[in-house]
């Protein structure tokens, strides 16, 4: 037999969480045609994966490279850590639909999140039909925020019937084009408007459609474990899945409550309901400065925001807000420090200081170096903020229910996405996993790792032909050094690509990495869901 790619001598870790065994891999066309140890044949391309461990793709099931993969197409920082499929357009921001006169207002919303991407009136059926060919295949979420932004704006308050119908109809166009499901971001506006009954109707529409929600849930601090509650609850009542995004419990008052999270998922999932959560293996999340301030701040949308916070009750008020309550969504933190700025479009030279460091500087009180930096960089400053427990991540890392995601756009150390400071995640998590926590700290296995990246991933996903080493699959392969595949990216120098000089990446059977170098091959597909709710 001959294979157009032969993968010889490597340990096989199927997905399945079996322990690896040794087997060679034969790849023809965009599939793999067979594996077995000693396979009999030849390859057009024979790679020798003695002393290396070869999986199914990583499947990120938590991104936000909408934002940069039209821009980034070779998608380096997630190509190069092994990843062959992102889900995108998470937490209730998606760049489509984009209604006519509305493309000013997702511009500006999206700002601190995709300052580099253009925008344009299109619906979900154009979005996706018209994207770029790229190195990773994508699977796209429609954003519950951009619904209620292009319905309603940014108006606290109820949708009228019209408004609602509206909604219902983007999301419906959506679904039928291909989309996944719906993501939500409920910690900030437009999306924290939303009563229960507005998401039980938009789940409604996912449970009719056989599609999944997708939340950053209510609130990740103070009222996390309720916040988890509201999220099984939904999956419970509409009869869907629910997959709760980079589950943390943030800020210093809520440390040690990821056990009593996890066990919230856990029963829910012993009676039956279809829930599954994902986290990133770091202490510091990312969010637009703005999002860390009272939510009354962004009433109204960025505008609105930029012309209340020069006034000295606003800051006070904010002042007084943060000090009883901790950031929004983020809770209480030890200093100032903590909060690094990240992406600045207006204000690049202050990427990878702290609002501590600013504050010193400038002989201000930190509340006043926010507002007026806010107002420097037109709200579209983004930022890391250390929130999380490291005793919380070993939790989750091990937990059985726990996928791992990112929550990093694809990017690269040249070209446009190389500016900034951005969450060492981009670059890292999946070589985090794998060498801080199974090779370094021994907490799991490597095939239980590779579990919660490939085959439980693609299973919560219901990801057709991926997610296993298995005759007939797309060939999605990773290989890679067990005991040399580290993330390297560091908040200080956070543009560097994982270690490990042997990792090859095969997308659709395509070689998009080889010995850690990227070949410029782009042959990822938008993957699109059906009707029977499966994704292929």
């Amino acid at each position: 037999m001959h294979y157009d790619i032969l993968v010889r001598n490597g340990l096989a870790f199927d997905g399945s969480g079996a322990p690896g065994a040794r087997a060679d891999i034969g790849i023809n066309g965009s599939r793999i045609a067979a594996i077995a140890p000693g396979l009999p044949g030849t390859g057009f391309i024979t790679i020798d994966a003695e002393g290396l461990a070869v999986a199914p793709g990583f499947i990120d099931i938590k991104t936000h490279s909408d934002f940069t993969l039209p821009i980034n197409p070779r998608a380096e920082s997630k190509v190069r850590q092994g990843v062959t499929t992102e889900i995108v357009g998470h937490c209730g921001f998606s760049v489509a639909p984009v209604l006519p006169g509305r493309t000013q207002l997702i511009r500006d919303y999206l700002s601190p999140s995709a300052p580099w991407l253009p925008f344009r009136e299109r619906t979900f059926t154009e979005y996706l039909d018209s994207f770029p060919a790229t190195a990773v295949n994508a699977g796209m979420l429609v954003g519950h925020n951009t619904l209620r932004l292009m319905a309603m704006g940014m108006d606290d308050r109820a949708p009228t019937r019209g408004e609602m119908d509206a909604m219902i109809g983007m999301l419906e166009e959506a679904l039928a084009a291909g989309a996944l499901g719906m993501s939500s971001g409920l910690f900030t506006s437009p999306g924290s408007h939303a009563s229960r009954d507005e998401l039980v109707a938009l789940c409604n529409v996912l449970a009719r459609r056989n599609a999944a929600y997708f939340t950053h849930i209510r609130d990740e601090s103070n009222k996390v474990l309720e916040a988890v509650d509201e999220a099984i609850d939904l999956a419970e009542t509409c009869g869907i899945h629910v997959e709760i995004v980079h589950l943390k419990c943030s800020g210093m008052d809520n440390w040690g409550k990821a056990a009593a999270a996890l066990a919230r998922i856990d029963a829910a999932r012993g009676r039956g309901v279809s829930v599954d959560c994902d986290s990133h293996p770091y202490t510091a999340g990312s969010n637009p400065l703005k999002n860390l301030m009272p939510q009354w701040v962004q009433a109204g949308g960025v505008d609105a925001m930029l012309a209340r916070l020069p006034a000295r009750e606003t800051r006070e008020r904010i002042r007084a807000d943060i000090a009883r309550d901790g950031l929004n969504n983020w809770g209480r933190i030890p200093d100032w420090g903590c909060v690094q700025i990240s992406i600045s479009p207006h204000l690049p030279q202050y990427a990878g200081r702290t609002i501590a460091q600013l504050a010193a500087e400038r002989g201000q009180d930190p509340i006043d170096v926010v507002c007026d930096y806010l107002v420097e960089d037109r709200g579209a400053t983004r930022v890391l903020v250390i929130s999380i427990s490291e005793d919380d991540i070993r939790e989750i890392v091990r937990s059985r229910s726990a996928l791992v995601g990112s929550d990093g756009n694809c990017v690269a150390t040249e070209g446009i996405t190389s500016q900034g400071m951005p969450h060492p995640r981009f670059y890292g998590t999946f070589p985090r996993v794998i060498g801080r926590y199974v090779h370094e700290q021994k907490l799991l296995p490597l095939e239980a790792a590779l579990h919660k990246m490939t085959g439980a991933t693609a299973r919560a996903l219901r990801l057709g032909e991926r997610g296993l080493l298995k005759a007939g699959y797309r060939a999605d392969v990773t290989l890679f050094d067990p005991a040399n595949f580290t993330d390297r990216s560091t908040y200080a120098d956070p543009h560097q690509y994982p270690g490990g000089a042997r990792t090859t990446v095969i997308v659709n059977g395509t070689l998009v990495v080889e010995n850690a170098r990227h070949t410029g091959a782009t042959p990822g597909r938008v993957l699109r869901r059906a009707a029977d709710g499966s994704v292929s």
